[in-house]
């Protein structure tokens, strides 16, 4: 009884500082939220004469804030999303406040079709009288596709333009695997269904290599287009300096005509103040685009009318109980629709989709709301971004009209499954066996224990098979097609968005614009409001959010939250993401005050 006494006020105490912490920490968190929104509650200045700054080198989410995973700060703001940013860039033409834009750096980071976006709004702005300058200590093919419309492009002395074509890189797992004695079951449906490959092969496949070289050249030919017009050069021009590798070092960026200048960002800064009027010297107020988001006002909505478009970014991974941002968990959006489809205002709906796929179930349960919405009367229309491939395209495919990138990749119509069985290690390399006892022939199936037989193969092949079926007929009803027809073009191939429109598994080429342009069309009206779904918060709110639902501290996120305040972790996972060489202390020597 002692004991128990004892244990018992033990665990009475525990919970009691547990909830000390709990609510000290909480104040502290909430009081901070409070401070930074009333810091974000005054403006930026903006006066005359600003350049707005852009650096394509963090993650930039489809969707406002749609991010999944950023670096805790009290100060966390608002993220703008890709087409927020497309929007600000052509605001900034005719904002009398702005002189220019100034690309400040060379490296990118976004996604093909994401570039496009960013490229056009770049060349829509260069039509205005201001000036659009770039620099950049090194350029890559991404970020210079982006700096190419600029009046003048400024390299660095000893930087270069990495300017040299594009490659696929697949990494092959299967010889390893036999080297521990680790199986893999491997179940697919569709020739080209690429993704298991590593798991079961040494080498691409003749049908990997053969769509790989279809999308990854089609991506090329746009990426060459678009530099040629914005350089005011041929294409034959830029592939042969491509093929020749005539790039390397800045002199050769400068003589071939892909810069302007070889010199520091102070003398790109002298360059604008030129175009400016101003001194040389003159001190440049820049404007980050985060900043110019704060305090630009959404624009005006001159319609009384209750008509209203729901456009809805479906961006990341397909998964199931993962509610979180970055990703397209079904019961979210599954809740989302069913709302949508309630609203009587809601006459169409845009489905923004830029995702690789993801769970074949998870994707069901979507497809049969977006059908439910559909038989109710809305439109659908689909915008593709970067990805809308395997279950990004089938929860595509019932839409009324699909539009895409060229440069977009989709299809990938296949199903796949990946089982690690690690029993034959177990045995050989560490001498660990199991032995069963069944109550029937079957009770032991499918267990990662025993090497599966050829029933269970079978089995799981079959059902592969059968989803891959499944998958074709929804293809086939949606884009009325037969499923043969579909199943000619499917089998796992990727497609880029040129040669999907083609193949008819898409409609048309188009941006985001274009598709809400399309629903309304299809819906038959011509006054309507925008409104845009899901609605994120911003990291920090997100983060306070989370903790005023949870009744206990989480091991996982006090974990994460530890993780993300060591410098030195940052520090070192910063370096291995630059791919740069490195003149600093060694790591942990900073971290010492």
């Amino acid at each position: 009884m002692r004991q128990f006494l004892k244990m018992t006020l033990a665990s009475c105490l525990g919970v009691f500082l547990a909830g000390v912490v709990i609510f000290f920490f909480g104040f502290v968190m909430i009081a901070a939220l409070i401070s930074s929104a009333a810091g974000s509650g005054s403006k930026v200045a903006v006066p005359t004469g600003s350049v707005l700054t852009l650096d394509f080198t963090t993650k930039i989410p489809e969707h406002k804030n749609n991010i999944s995973s950023r670096s805790f700060s009290f100060k966390e703001e608002d993220i703008p999303g890709l087409h927020d940013i497309a929007g600000l860039i052509r605001h900034a033409a005719t904002d009398d406040k702005i002189s220019g834009i100034f690309i400040e750096n060379g490296t990118g980071g976004l996604g093909a079709s994401s570039s496009k976006v960013i490229l056009d709004a770049l060349e829509e702005f260069t039509a205005s009288d201001k000036f659009l300058a770039a620099y950049g200590d090194f350029y890559t093919q991404e970020g210079y596709y982006i700096a190419s419309p600029a009046d003048h492009i400024t390299l660095h002395p000893v930087g270069t333009v990495d300017f040299r074509g594009f490659a696929s890189y697949v990494p092959f797992f299967k010889g390893l695997l036999d080297k521990i004695g680790m199986d893999v079951q491997i179940y697919y449906a569709g020739n080209f269904k690429s993704a298991t490959e590593p798991f079961r092969r040494t080498e691409m496949s003749p049908e990997a290599k053969l769509q790989t070289r279809e999308y990854l050249g089609d991506t090329y030919s746009l990426f060459l287009s678009d530099i040629a017009e914005a350089r005011h050069m041929d294409v034959d021009s830029l592939k042969s300096i491509a093929w020749g590798f005539q790039i390397k070092s800045a002199e050769d960026a400068l003589s071939h005509k892909l810069v302007d200048e070889i010199g520091s960002k102070a003398d790109c800064e002298m360059w604008m103040n030129s175009k400016m009027g101003k001194d040389p010297l003159n001190k440049i107020h820049f404007v980050t685009i985060d900043e110019y988001a704060a305090v630009t006002p959404a624009a005006p909505v001159n319609t009384k009318s209750k008509n209203k478009i729901a456009v809805i970014y479906a961006e990341g991974e397909i998964v199931s109980n993962r509610d979180d941002y970055g990703v397209i968990d079904d019961g979210r959006y599954v809740k989302l629709l069913k709302e949508i489809r309630k609203d009587d205002d809601i006459k169409a709906v845009v489905l923004r989709i830029n995702s690789p796929g993801g769970s074949v179930l998870s994707a069901e349960n979507i497809y049969r709301q977006l059908v439910g919405l559909k038989a109710d009367g809305k439109k659908i229309v689909v915008s593709m971004g970067d990805y809308a491939a395997s279950g990004g395209y089938y929860i595509a495919a019932m839409a009324d009209s699909i539009f895409a990138q060229p440069n977009t990749l989709t299809g990938s119509i296949g199903v796949f499954s990946i089982i690690p069985n690690p029993s034959r290690l177990l045995d050989t390399k560490l001498g660990i066996k199991f032995d069963t006892v069944r109550t029937g022939p079957y009770s032991a199936d499918f267990t990662v224990f025993f090497p599966w037989s050829e029933r269970e193969n079978n089995y799981m092949q079959s059902r592969t098979e059968a989803y891959y079926e499944m998958f074709l007929n929804k293809v086939a009803d949606g884009r009325h097609m037969t499923r043969d027809a579909v199943h000619a073009i499917a089998q796992g191939r990727i497609w880029s968005g040129e040669r999907a429109v083609k193949n008819g598994l898409v409609d048309k080429l188009g941006d985001l614009d274009d598709a809400i342009e399309s629903a309304a069309t299809l819906a038959g009206i011509e006054d309507y409001k925008i409104k845009e779904y899901p609605v994120f918060q911003n990291p920090l709110q997100k983060m306070i959010t989370d903790l005023m639902d949870r009744n206990t501290p989480s091991s996982s996120a006090v974990s994460a939250l530890v993780q993300s305040q060591v410098p030195q972790v940052m520090e070192f996972w910063s370096a291995v993401q630059s791919g740069e060489p490195q003149a600093r202390l060694p790591w942990g020597l900073s971290g010492i005050k």
